[in-house]
């Protein structure tokens, strides 16, 4: 038996809230239903308030958080499927949500579906909190009488999504902090202790090895012109981010981007994942294929890719198929190609789309452990070469001192 931490609505759409011991998450939600209330979450006290939070994260600006979105979505959907009517499941909503921007922006949906406007043109005033593919699929959710069906895929889109994109984060987390150190340790060296340690070597400096005079003099300058450097690599920044803001930049820089080694093929992953999800979502929601398309141009974060899925656009309204124009981009992999293919071929493009989804996720984080798994000893590596060549050459100073007479 163990504990539970429960939320949950009553006929009326008020919020109870309480604990209960159970065997199993499904015992209490069916001991629930019995007593007449709509379980909202149900979650063992100790679960983190990323995943199975009771109520909804802070307001950053006008940005809500993305796994607050999340669980706004979750129970949406829940208090919907339960039979409660759309305003009173929005004003129930509104008690959870922890911000003053977020609590407004659904005190406004709750207005404006009063008023008779439907919620997806409401979610369509606030586009910073609700994105384009949000707005779409709770449209076509309406427009079909399956909201409460749309937003569970909906919420299944952004739980993956969220899911992915914390493992990618969690993976690179240790090599940049590594990266980071080591830079410092290295700069605090060269800068700081050479120059001090040089100064043993300051009358005998004709007679010093090479290596010795070439890591004095880099830290001579790097400690004198150093400033120099940073401004000018400063600057250099300041510039490439203007260059890669324009339209010609942004493709170069997309272009170039898939052409690294190990990353560029971790970016065609990504992409493929992230264009099969979203669209399969989208057709699942019930929005028509040209409107879906559209709507995950947007989504891209390759110019290359939204160029291929424009073609793709042009290709279906002639009555054409989507695999030639995604070919011709040379973005996508082969493999997701082919089954884009076998889907079109067979008619079940909305469940390929979905494996294809799931396969590159999985591809994704194995391509991801790889790059890590390089990076570490990499960075370890180099930093124990400049180390190395460091002390080699004082020793090689401090031998010459002794062999010179005095």
């Amino acid at each position: 038996m163990a504990l539970y931490v429960y939320r949950a609505a009553d006929p009326g759409g008020r919020l109870i809230e309480g604990t209960m011991e159970a065997e199993a998450e499904q015992k209490v939600v069916a001991r629930l239903h019995d007593m007449g209330y709509i379980p909202v979450r149900v979650a063992l006290p100790g679960e983190t308030p990323s995943k199975a939070a009771l109520s909804f994260g802070p307001v950053f600006g006008r940005r809500v958080n993305q796994w607050a979105l999340l669980h706004f979505t979750q129970e949406l959907a829940t208090l919907l499927g339960a039979g409660l009517p759309l305003d009173r499941t929005l004003s129930t909503l509104s008690n959870l949500v922890e911000g003053e921007e977020f609590k407004k922006v659904v005190g406004q949906l709750l207005e404006g579906v009063r008023a008779g406007k439907p919620l997806s043109a409401t979610m369509a005033e606030h586009p910073r909190l609700f994105p384009r593919l949000y707005v779409n699929m709770i449209r076509a959710g309406e427009s079909g009488g399956v909201l409460d069906s749309v937003l569970r895929h909906l919420a299944d889109y952004l739980q993956h999504t969220l899911e992915l994109r914390e493992e990618i984060k969690s993976a690179l987390t240790y090599p940049v902090v590594l990266g980071v150190v080591a830079s410092f340790s290295l700069m605090v060296l060269f800068v700081y202790v050479i120059p001090r340690f040089s100064l043993i070597f300051k009358d005998v400096r004709q007679a010093l090895p090479w290596i010795t005079m070439l890591v004095i003099d880099f830290s001579y300058a790097l400690s004198r012109y150093g400033w120099i450097v940073l401004i000018l690599l400063l600057l250099l920044g300041v510039a490439t981010v203007f260059y890669v803001r324009s339209p010609e930049g942004r493709l170069q820089w997309d272009r170039f981007r898939l052409r690294l080694w190990i990353v560029g093929d971790l970016l065609r992953e990504i992409e493929a994942a992230r264009f099969s999800r979203t669209l399969s979502a989208l057709l699942r929601g019930g929005v028509p294929l040209l409107d879906a398309l559209g709507t995950v141009r947007g989504v891209m974060g390759n110019r290359l890719v939204e160029r291929a899925i424009a073609q793709v656009q042009t290709r279906v309204k002639e009555g054409k198929g989507m695999v030639a124009p995604l070919t011709e981009s040379g973005v996508f992999p082969p493999l997701a190609l082919h089954m884009i293919a076998v889907g079109e071929e067979t008619g079940k493009l909305e469940g390929m789309l979905a494996s294809v989804a799931a396969h590159y996720d999985q591809e994704v984080k194995r391509t991801t452990k790889r790059l890590t798994a390089l990076l570490e000893p990499a960075l370890i590596l180099s930093m124990g070469l400049v180390i190395g060549l460091v002390v080699i050459s004082m020793l090689l100073a401090i031998f010459s001192i002794h062999d010179l007479p005095f």
